[in-house]
């Protein structure tokens, strides 16, 4: 079966282009051009994936967002406008997966949606996850790099095994120091940033050109295999 996209937006000539796109690509397209009716759309039909607009008439996106994840799990890409960072945070910490900022790319838009897809796919139970530098086995906890055991830190392994069981997802700040550190130091950005080049000058090749623990300037980090 062909994967249902909804794509919640209230730009009527970007509704039609995300269509045009989609539906040449193999999907079977939803539209919905407003949050109550894309909520409706959601529970009726419910789709493998949402595009959602945070600028929308009725609803804030954020509010989108947080009724969806009331009930479902399905990947959700915000579409957000340059001045918006402080929004794309919100969405993000609420449940959206992944951000597009406006304007966009097609092409980029749409590697989003195969990734987002991929990552909505079952996966193995034991997952071992291979780069081009390092091999992660989730189920041993064992990292290696050319064949050797790489030595790791709780707080090292904790912080990696969080972003490659997300693997080519944004992880925000907020919800990576939750899980690695507690809810007492989520607004303490700056261990983010010393534990991840900790990990970049053990596994990454040139750490100072990461190609696989990436940071999404004043949102999160990204672990891309």
């Amino acid at each position: 079966m062909k994967p249902r996209i909804l794509v919640v937006d209230d730009d009527q000539q970007l509704l039609r282009a995300l269509r045009i796109n989609l539906t040449a690509r193999g999907y079977d397209v939803t539209l919905a051009p407003a949050g109550a009716s894309a909520l409706a759309a959601a529970a009726r039909h419910p789709p493998d994936l949402i595009v959602l607009d945070l600028g929308l008439p009725d609803l804030d996106g954020v509010e989108v967002v947080e009724g969806l994840r009331g009930w479902s799990t399905v990947p959700v890409i915000v579409l957000s406008a340059r001045d918006q960072e402080q929004s794309k945070v919100r969405a993000l910490d609420a449940g959206a997966d992944d951000y597009v900022t406006k304007p966009f790319g097609m092409d980029e838009l749409l590697a989003r949606v195969r990734a987002a897809l991929r990552r909505g796919a079952p996966a193995p139970e034991e997952p071992v996850v291979t780069t081009e530098a390092f091999t992660v086995d989730l189920a041993t906890k064992r990292v290696t790099r050319d064949g050797t055991d790489m030595r790791l830190t709780p707080t090292e392994w904790h912080l990696l095994e969080v972003l490659v069981r997300n693997a080519g997802k944004l992880v925000p700040h907020k919800q990576l120091l939750q899980e690695v550190w507690g809810p007492k130091y989520e607004s303490e950005t700056n261990y983010l940033r010393v534990y991840l080049a900790q990990l970049r000058a053990k596994l990454e090749r040139d750490p100072a050109r990461p190609r696989h623990l990436m940071t999404e300037p004043g949102i999160g980090y990204r672990f891309v295999p």
